[in-house]
């Protein structure tokens, strides 16, 4: 994963991934463990599988480098339990996600990548966990997706600084890359109120720099607030998954339809953040589909 990032200037990751599925009448996600278990249903996992190759298709036909995350976002060990599945949830969505790469007849650079979400609400710093208690709650299921072969780790959509800590001191534990997503709101501000540059530094103190660097997820590309950052931060932060819609976090929560700014500003930000500010790997988040990243290799 360290020399796709050096080697290329833009690498492309998938968009929508949950959302897309909770709206799609064939499709029941899981209260507990969301899109995790589609793999085990044969009319699901049909419909999984051809939205990721439909973003697969859009790098491959740009010749571009891309990155697929494992449907494993919410498969941590107490919601595996308390949903009382005894599958190895995660290994088998590792395997799953191997065997789409395997299919490809192409010869772009694809990796994988393990993710896991924080225990509680995204959208609630105020459930985040301690450090100390992030490293121990995440760290069977960081374990499991090092175990299957995944190219890196990856955390999502977090909201509180010390959960992020102790979730990098576990990754770094798994001796594989990994790279910790925040979520921002509008003022570039972790949704705990830490300002984002002070987030990251934060997190390279408490690891001595462990992360591969840094991305934002479920939040629309202007949160960033880039021209107002600190140069530095651009070190670290290496990618962005953006929302369709800039409306807050509470709106986009409690809405039944899609919400989509046009594509067009979404687009121009999100090429403006990899051509002025080096943030090398483009994807989408809640609202987003194959448009939005064919948007992005024009």
């Amino acid at each position: 994963m360290f020399a796709l990032l050096q080697n290329h200037p833009l690498i492309l990751m998938e968009a929508a991934v949950v959302e897309q599925l909770r709206r799609h009448p064939a499709v029941n996600l899981h209260p507990e463990l969301e899109n995790a278990l589609l793999i085990y249903d044969d009319s699901a996992v049909t419909i999984l599988q051809e939205l990721y190759q439909s973003y697969l298709d859009v790098a491959i036909e740009s010749h571009l480098p891309f990155v697929l995350l494992t449907p494993t976002w919410r498969a941590n060990k107490e919601r595996i339990s308390k949903a009382g599945i005894t599958a190895d949830v995660n290994t088998d969505n590792v395997r799953f996600i191997k065997n789409i790469i395997e299919k490809q007849s192409s010869d772009i650079p694809i990796k994988i990548g393990g993710l896991i979400g924080c225990k509680n609400d995204c959208y609630k710093p105020e459930e985040g966990l301690t450090a100390y208690e992030a490293e121990a709650f995440h760290n069977w299921q960081l374990t499991k997706l090092a175990k299957a072969g995944v190219d890196f780790l990856i955390c999502e959509t977090l909201p509180y600084v010390p959960e992020a800590i102790g979730i990098a001191r576990a990754m770094k534990k798994q001796k594989v890359p990994f790279i910790i997503s925040f979520v921002i709101d509008r003022t570039g501000c972790v949704l705990d109120g830490t300002p984002i540059a002070e987030a990251v530094a934060q997190l390279d103190q408490a690891t001595n720099k462990a992360p591969l660097g840094y991305m934002i997820n479920c939040a629309y590309p202007t949160f960033l607030c880039a021209d107002q950052q600190p140069s530095s931060l651009f070190d670290r932060l290496i990618g962005i998954q953006a929302n369709a819609s800039s409306l807050d976090h509470c709106d986009l929560d409690n809405s039944k339809n899609i919400q989509l700014d046009d594509i067009e500003d979404w687009g121009k930000e999100m090429i403006r953040l990899n051509k002025q500010f080096g943030i090398k790997i483009l994807g989408g988040c809640c609202g987003t589909g194959r448009n939005h990243l064919e948007y992005l290799t024009y």
